[in-house]
């Protein structure tokens, strides 16, 4: 691992580990110590970076507040405030979410159903935008205070950037600001037909979204709301156990890909890790 101090590529291993058992090194240039997560976010956080991705896992995942995430891993031996697994969220959970956004880039289908629903957030209603292709993907998701062309071009301009080309047709429920947004944001080509709540996919979809929003009593601020809608969103797309919709899966499938899917999830996490180290070494590297 090259030194996060001078940045030179001859280290020694050392054989003592730090408290969390992580690997020790000693540059050869500068003659500074270090180890596996020196210069990385995670590097003065006192639990593994393996608690670290549990905690928010099992955090948006699951229908558990701040204070039963820091309830359950006391069980397991690991002392932290429900104020840390707040902490743990803001700082970490948006680089997450942005790698999982990456490994889908470029792959949405070319059939997009739109519709918004609603979220409080500091006592009042906001809006929450989402979008699924044909197979029951996730398009995009981003939550508005106003349901105003701002808002809605806003999002068609984040769904065609994940997207990398805009879709060929778009259902949405007639919303006013549709026809006009889809036209400058996606393109004048782009067929736009309007189809009721009942014929719309994306409308059973918002059930996933709203089981997990309800225990939370609403969000304090329209930043965490978005910053935790859009991970409730892209992690529950990535374990998916259906590949199109209406696809027969059987419980051993689900299980199966849920297991498997938590690793590449934690992988991910991993890298996220080593791409902030990795950043951070080409940003002394040009100044």
């Amino acid at each position: 691992m090259d030194c996060p101090h001078c940045h030179s590529t001859e280290f020694s291993l050392l054989q003592q580990r730090t408290n969390l058992g992580y690997h020790r090194f000693r540059c050869k240039i500068c003659r500074r110590t270090y180890n596996e997560r020196t210069a990385t976010p995670f590097n003065f956080v006192e639990v593994p970076t393996d608690i670290i991705f549990e905690v928010l896992f099992v955090r948006v995942r699951y229908k558990l507040s701040y204070r039963d995430v820091a309830e359950f891993y006391l069980l397991r031996g690991f002392q932290f405030s429900h104020e840390t697994v707040r902490d743990w969220e803001e700082h970490f959970l948006p680089y997450f979410t942005e790698h999982i956004r990456e490994k889908r880039r470029g792959k949405i289908g070319q059939v997009w159903f739109v519709d918004e629903t609603y979220v409080k957030v500091s006592g009042r209603w906001c809006y929450l935008y989402r979008g699924i292709d044909q197979d029951g993907n996730l398009v995009d998701v981003r939550l508005s205070d106003k349901r105003d062309m701002a808002g809605t071009k806003a999002f068609f301009e984040m769904a065609r950037e994940i997207s990398g080309e805009s879709p060929e047709q778009v259902f949405t429920d007639g919303l006013k600001s549709y026809p006009r947004a889809i036209d400058e944001e996606l393109g004048k080509e782009v067929e736009h037909q309007v189809i009721g709540c009942q014929g719309n996919p994306v409308e059973q979809s918002h059930r996933g979204q709203k089981d997990r929003y309800y225990p939370t009593l609403g969000f304090g601020a329209l930043e965490s709301a978005q910053r935790f809608c859009q991970a409730f969103d892209e992690i529950n797309n990535f374990l998916r156990p259906r590949r199109q919709m209406r696809e027969f899966v059987s419980l051993s499938e689900q299980r199966d890909r849920f297991f498997h899917g938590v690793e590449a999830l934690h992988n991910i996490f991993n890298a996220t890790q080593l791409k902030a180290y990795r950043r951070k070494m080409m940003f002394h590297l040009e100044y």
